[in-house]
């Protein structure tokens, strides 16, 4: 069984459908991309997975228990942030920090010293005096103290700077390293693109694919443009298989490929070639196919 699994995962607010049939599987050590627009369920399923919402019907399990409002222990092993962080703006940045580490039964000090210096945070300021970013950052550390089995991070780098966003994902590859399990719903396609080994698309509460990002890739179209060196007839490639949108300007061709390359090749490999360009599609190209 993995870290995350629902068998037919279903939340529906009345009449409105929150997730539907969902099926879903993360595997121990990996980090999961969770992707889908505002209304696509996912923090629907962020809330399920954690316990905060009661499923209409279906099971998930997560860390090997099933998830129930009346079972807490598993708990322990998960870090969680929101999509929507709220604090206690009149504590300081490391009393709420201690705060939440009695509750754990403590954690290593020395560590939450690490990730305040990394993600350059002053814990000795009051949250109210904070900056969003800064927020996020302290959201962040309370997550990850404790070293969970499980992170569990709802859009975790809104706010963050360039820089701290790469020092945040050099963390989340140090945790994957230890054998640790990451699932993070963004809607930054490049972050995700960047640090998942696998992404989950999520269209209208139903899950439509899940992947890793080369296999996304290797299914998508990609964009060539080649430069003969002689004029070429548009005939030769217009029967291939796996190509459309194929455009001739003078002697350059355009066109969109699918799958495997190999028969438009083999007709290239007849002629004198000047450039050839072939561009792989990026996440967000992916993901925008599939809601078009």
């Amino acid at each position: 069984m993995g870290v995350i699994l629902t068998e037919g995962l279903t939340k529906y607010y009345g009449r409105i459908k929150g997730v539907e049939d969902l099926n879903l599987e993360v595997e121990k050590g990996e980090i999961f991309g969770y992707l889908g627009p505002n209304g696509a369920g996912k923090t629907t399923t962020i809330r399920l997975l954690i316990g905060n919402l009661n499923p209409t019907k279906g099971k998930a399990f997560v860390l090997g228990h099933r998830v129930s409002p009346h079972s807490f222990a598993w708990k322990r092993e998960i870090g969680y942030i929101p999509g929507e962080l709220s604090l206690y703006g009149d504590l300081k940045g490391e009393e709420l920090l201690r705060y939440f580490a009695s509750l754990r039964g403590g954690v290593d000090w020395g560590y939450v010293r690490i990730l305040a210096q990394r993600l350059d945070l002053d814990l000795s300021k009051t949250i109210r005096t904070y900056s969003h970013g800064n927020r996020q950052k302290l959201g962040i550390i309370q997550a990850l103290m404790h070293k969970p089995a499980l992170l569990i991070l709802d859009e975790p780098t809104l706010g963050l700077d360039p820089l701290i966003q790469q020092e945040f994902y050099q963390i989340v590859r140090e945790i994957k390293e230890e054998g640790r399990t990451i699932f993070i719903s963004s809607h930054i396609l490049p972050e995700v693109e960047k640090i998942c080994d696998r992404v989950g698309i999520i269209k209208e509460g139903h899950l439509v694919a899940v992947e890793s990002i080369q296999a996304l890739k290797a299914k998508a179209m990609r964009r060539a443009e080649v430069v003969f060196a002689d004029e070429v007839s548009l005939e030769e490639f217009s029967g291939l298989p796996n190509i459309s949108d194929l455009r001739f300007d003078g002697k350059t061709l355009t066109c969109l490929l699918k799958g495997e390359p190999n028969a438009f090749v083999r007709v290239l490999a007849r002629h004198n070639i000047v450039s050839l360009r072939i561009q792989d599609p990026s996440l967000e190209e992916i993901f925008l196919a599939f809601y078009s």
